[in-house]
This record gives structure tokens, C-alpha cells and sequence, in this order.
């Protein structure tokens, strides 16, 4: 007998309105091409042949094994439970946070982020401002400001402006990704890495 062991990483969502479901998916699916897709509610042909189309791979009311820790939050859109990350802000706009990004945690940031820790598989960080990480990323970056300056694993999902970004122009240095004329430019960071 041959046996093998995954992480997988899943998202769950809980199916109430096909129409809100289906616009949700247009908007993030590239996000969520790694993701087993958990679906809470009435299985429908519509939904089913969308999921395929888009090739997400998807099951619906399966019961999924969870951590024994408690998750707090409760995103309204999806019902998607997820552990809180506190953030202090700084500036008006700018926040730093010292703090792993676990599996199962997902970070929501309206302004500008420095992050000075790592973001982990299965963590995720979705964020309309500028994003600025100084460890490695192994986890979903999702991010809309004017740039972003990472180092991105092999592992890592990486979005910039609804594009997703290959992995192999992110790893083993600091890069900062941009858009410039409507094109993605990636710069790698020349300098060493040491962060006061």
C-alpha cells in the first residue's frame, strides 16, 4: 500500500445567493486556483459548470477537519471564518505589523502595510495600498496600491492589479513589482536586505 499526505489549502464559503456567488469568483477565481473550494449549501448545475470552467477544484457539503483553536472573525460576503490580526497604526495611512501571518489567518489592510515578518502557506494578505514584506512569502498576497516589494517561495500566490505573478521572477531577492503604462514591472532590489 502507497500512501501520501497533503496541506491542502481550502477556502469555504457558504452558497446563499448564486448571482453574488458567481460575481465573487469573476473577481478573485486567479486567487483561488490553488484552493480546494468547500461549498456550504444547495449544489446547483449552474455553479458546478462555472467552477469548471474556471477550473477551481471544488467540493460541496463535506464536512472539512479543522484546527481545535477557534477562529473569531466572520467575513459577511463569504461567512468565511478567519482568525483576527491586529495591526497598529502609525501613520494615517501606513501601518506596521511585527507579526506572523499564520495558515488560516487573513489579513483585510484599506491603506498602506509594512509587514516585518514572514506570511506562511495557507496566510493570506489582500490589501488596497502599498505593501512592503521583509521575510519570505509562502502564503496568498492580493494587493491594488501603487507597488509592492516582496520575496515570494515557490509556494506563494501572488496577485498584483487582478494579475497573477509567476513565482520564479520573486524568488531569492527582494523585488519591488509595480505597475507602470499599464505593464507589470518587476525591479529587483539591489541592496541588501537589513531593515532598521
Amino acid at each position: 500500500m502507497k500512501t501520501k499526505q497533503y496541506s491542502v489549502k481550502v477556502f469555504e464559503i457558504v452558497l446563499e445567493d448564486e448571482e453574488k456567488f458567481i460575481s465573487f469568483f469573476d473577481k478573485n477565481y486567479l486567487f483561488f486556483q490553488n484552493h480546494l473550494i468547500s461549498i456550504i449549501g444547495e449544489r446547483s448545475d449552474r455553479v458546478a459548470n462555472y467552477l469548471q470552467e474556471k477550473a477551481l477544484k471544488y467540493v460541496f457539503n463535506v464536512d472539512i477537519p479543522k484546527k481545535s483553536t477557534p477562529t473569531q472573525a466572520v467575513i459577511p460576503q463569504t461567512q468565511e471564518k478567519k482568525e483576527i490580526v491586529e495591526t497598529k497604526p502609525i501613520q494615517k495611512h501606513l501601518q506596521v505589523l511585527d507579526k506572523l501571518i499564520r495558515s488560516g489567518q487573513e489579513l483585510t489592510i484599506d491603506g498602506d502595510l509594512l509587514l516585518l515578518n514572514r506570511v506562511n502557506s495557507g496566510g493570506s494578505i489582500i490589501i488596497n495600498g502599498t505593501l512592503i514584506i521583509t521575510q519570505v512569502v509562502d502564503g496568498s498576497i492580493r494587493c491594488n496600491g501603487n507597488f509592492m516589494m516582496l520575496q515570494a517561495s515557490n509556494k506563494a500566490n501572488i496577485v498584483f492589479h487582478d494579475v497573477e505573478i509567476d513565482n520564479s521572477f520573486l524568488q531569492d531577492k527582494l523585488n519591488r513589482v509595480e505597475l507602470i503604462n499599464n505593464e507589470i514591472v518587476i525591479t529587483p532590489v539591489l541592496k541588501e536586505k537589513s531593515w532598521v
